[in-house]
């Protein structure tokens, strides 16, 4: 680091990353990621991973926030991707990679249209 700037452009980039909390009530999408040791195991770190990054590269940052949490408890369908918007049910996304998160983010977060092809309910999920 070389400045005081580069500093405050590093911390905002990051906080903006991957919002751990939200404020008042939801008002932006929640992009959920689990991530407790199945989740992990199954590799989960790089889907969230892919997901904060396209999330801040597409200049989504205001409108959706990308979390983790622990287990959800559907350990077989790890990694797992819940996306809760406002107003909407919400849709959980099984056996993701970061491929398939860049698809979701394309087609669903920004395009509006859920991926059923790796939904839960999906029945021809690879």
């Amino acid at each position: 680091m070389k400045s005081l700037e580069e500093l405050k452009a590093i911390r905002e980039r990051m906080q903006n990353q991957v919002n751990l909390r939200e404020s008042g009530g939801q008002t932006a999408t929640r992009v959920v990621v689990g991530m407790a040791t199945c989740g992990i195991a199954s590799g989960a770190r790089p889907v969230l991973t892919a997901l904060s990054n396209l999330v801040q590269e597409k200049g989504l940052t205001g409108k959706v926030t990308v979390t983790q949490t622990g287990c959800i408890g559907l350990c077989q369908y790890e990694p797992i991707v819940e996306v809760m918007e406002p107003g909407k049910e919400k849709i959980t996304y099984i056996k993701m990679t970061p491929e398939k998160a860049a698809e979701i983010v394309e087609r669903h977060l920004i395009g509006g249209h859920p991926v059923e092809k790796y939904t839960l309910n999906s029945a021809d999920v690879k």
